[in-house]
C-alpha cells in the first residue's frame, strides 16, 4: 500500500500574498473602465452641442403652441356658439308652449309633447302635417326649433372634436418640452461639474472662438443702407443686441430666433408665423445673392434657426441657450435659404 500524505496547509505569509494578488486582480476591471475626466474644451464642445440638438426641439414646440394657441380660441368660439344655440332653443320652446297649450284646449295632442317623445322630430311633423294636426305658425317654430337643435348637435360633435385635438397638442407640446428640458439639464450637470477657474477658463474659450468668427453681441447702433420698413425691423433688432436667448420666448427681455425675427418684422407692422419653418413657408424665397437687409437668412435647414440679413454678408440673430443676441457672418453657418417677409 502506498502511503497518503496529509497536504501541509499553506502558511499565513503565503494566504496573505495570495488575498493581495486577488485583491490586484479585482481591482484590474475598475481601473480599466474608469473614463477620464472631459476637459474643459471637451466639455464645451459637449455643452455646445446639446445647446444646439435643443434648437430643432424648440421650433417643434413653439410650433405646437401657436397650433394649441389656435385649437383654445376655436374651443372657446365652439363653446360661445353653444350656449348661444342652446338660449336660442329655449326661447323657441317658450314661443311652441302657448301653441301647444291652445291646440290642447281644443282638443288636439300637445305638439311639443310629441316633439320631444318622438324619436325622430323630422318624421313626426312630417306625420302632424298629413293629418293636418298643426297650423302654419306651429310647422314653422317646429321646423325652427328642429333646425336649430340639428345645429346644437353638430356643434357639439366640431367641439368635442376640437376639445380632442387640444388635448393632443398639449401632450405633444409637453413631450417637445421635456426633450429640451432633458438637454438643457444634461448641459447644466455638465456645467456645474467645472470649478469657478475652468468656468472662467471656459469662458475666455468662447469669446476667442467668437472674435475668431466675427461675432459681437456688443449693444450698437444700425447704420447701414436699409430703409422703411426693413430698417424698423433691423433697427428693433439692434435693440437687443445683447440681450439672453431663451427657449420658446418671444420677448421683451430674451428671444429665440423665430422669437426675435417675429418680434423684429412686428414692430414694423408685418405678422409673421410663429416657427423657422412656418416663417420659410410663408416667405418669397431669395437666392442669396440677392439678399437685401430685413431678408430672413434659415441655416442648417428650413427648421431649425434663422435670424436677419443686416448688408454686408451679416446677420443678426439669437443664437442659442448660453448665448446672447449677436451679430455674426452669414457665413458663420451653413447657409439654406433666405425669405423676404
Amino acid at each position: 500500500m502506498g502511503t497518503h500524505r496529509r497536504p501541509k496547509p499553506p502558511s499565513r505569509a503565503r494566504i496573505a500574498t495570495l488575498g493581495m494578488a486577488a485583491g490586484a486582480v479585482s481591482l484590474l476591471p475598475a481601473q480599466s473602465q474608469a473614463a477620464p475626466k472631459p476637459t474643459v474644451d471637451e466639455v464645451r464642445k459637449q455643452v455646445a452641442k446639446l445647446y444646439e440638438e435643443a434648437t430643432g426641439p424648440t421650433e417643434e414646440y413653439n410650433g405646437v403652441l401657436a397650433r394649441q394657441k389656435k385649437l383654445q380660441a376655436e374651443v372657446d368660439g365652439a363653446q360661445d356658439r353653444l350656449a348661444r344655440k342652446q338660449q336660442e332653443i329655449n326661447e323657441l320652446r317658450e314661443q311652441i308652449g302657448p301653441l301647444a297649450a291652445a291646440q290642447y284646449r281644443n282638443g288636439g295632442v300637445d305638439p311639443t309633447v310629441q316633439l320631444f317623445l318622438s324619436g325622430d322630430p323630422d318624421d313626426y311633423l312630417e306625420q302632424a302635417e298629413a293629418l293636418g294636426r298643426t297650423t302654419d305658425r306651429q310647422a314653422a317654430a317646429l321646423r325652427a326649433l328642429q333646425s336649430k337643435q340639428r345645429e346644437l348637435a353638430q356643434e357639439r360633435t366640431a367641439a368635442s372634436q376640437r376639445l380632442e385635438d387640444l388635448q393632443e397638442a398639449r401632450t405633444k407640446a409637453k413631450e417637445k418640452k421635456d426633450e429640451v428640458q432633458a438637454k438643457l439639464t444634461k448641459a447644466r450637470k455638465l456645467l456645474n461639474s467645472l470649478t469657478a477657474a475652468q468656468r472662467a477658463e471656459m469662458t475666455a474659450a468662447q469669446d476667442r472662438e467668437d472674435i475668431a468668427a466675427g461675432t459681437s453681441d456688443t449693444p450698437a447702433t444700425y447704420n447701414g443702407p436699409a430703409s422703411g420698413r426693413a430698417k424698423t425691423a433691423i433697427d428693433f433688432a439692434y435693440a437687443q443686441l445683447g440681450k439672453p436667448y431663451e427657449w420658446g420666448s418671444t420677448g421683451p427681455n430674451s428671444f429665440d430666433c423665430s422669437g426675435l425675427v417675429g418680434a423684429a418684422w412686428r414692430s414694423a407692422g408685418i405678422s409673421l408665423p410663429r416657427t423657422v419653418k412656418q416663417m420659410y413657408d410663408a416667405g418669397r424665397k431669395v437666392s442669396q445673392a440677392d439678399l437685401q437687409p430685413g431678408d430672413i437668412i434659415y441655416w442648417y435647414n428650413d427648421s431649425q434657426h434663422n435670424g436677419l440679413y443686416i448688408g454686408g454678408g451679416k446677420a443678426i440673430h439669437a443664437p442659442r441657450t448660453g448665448k446672447n443676441i449677436e451679430i455674426a457672418p452669414v457665413s458663420s453657418m451653413p447657409f439654406y435659404a433666405a425669405s423676404r417677409p
